[in-house]
């Protein structure tokens, strides 16, 4: 009887000419797919070049440019968002807080001091913005008669024509 030593041999030799041939087929397939993408690319540089020149067109438009601001407005929101939502859940570290709470309480002495300048900033914005609001009625109290001027003629039908039957019974 054999140990086997010659079968296994055998399948060793298969499995290294299999290993062979798949290589081979693999290196013609990458090759062929080399020349296909080459081939393609060299059809669609065209395309591409007028796809990049409309791009920049389209980003140097006043349009382009109101999205490229919005944009950049709503990343500048997000990431507000974002940095009160961690705040919120706690993402800084617990003795990072109280280093803070120790740094704001002097702060705290020196805004208490300048409250009654704050209050008087206060009181002389709402002011201004009250005699805003006054100008405006009163403009809009100017325009009120002729918008219901506008509404009655607006309202009334045309004039109806007579007929000449109708003036000739009126006689």
């Amino acid at each position: 009887m054999s140990n086997g030593n010659g079968v296994t041999a055998a399948i060793s030799n298969a499995a290294g000419s299999v290993s062979d041939k798949a290589s081979e087929i693999g290196g013609a397939i990458a090759d062929q797919a080399n020349k296909v993408m080459k081939a393609a690319k060299k059809k669609a540089a065209p395309a591409i070049k007028k796809a990049k020149a409309q791009i920049k067109k389209a980003e140097k438009s006043d349009t382009g440019k109101a999205v490229k601001k919005a944009v950049a407005g709503a990343k500048k929101k997000a990431a507000a968002a974002v940095k009160a939502v961690k705040a919120k859940v706690g993402g800084a570290k617990p003795a990072a807080k109280k280093k803070a709470a120790a740094k704001k309480a002097p702060a705290k002495k020196k805004v208490a001091a300048k409250k009654p300048a704050a209050k008087k900033a206060v009181r002389k914005a709402a002011a201004k913005k009250g005699a805003a609001k006054k100008a405006v009625r009163k403009v809009s109290a100017k325009k009120a008669p002729a918008r219901k001027a506008a509404k009655k003629v607006a309202k009334k039908p045309a004039a109806r024509k007579t007929t000449a039957r109708k003036v000739a019974r009126k006689r």
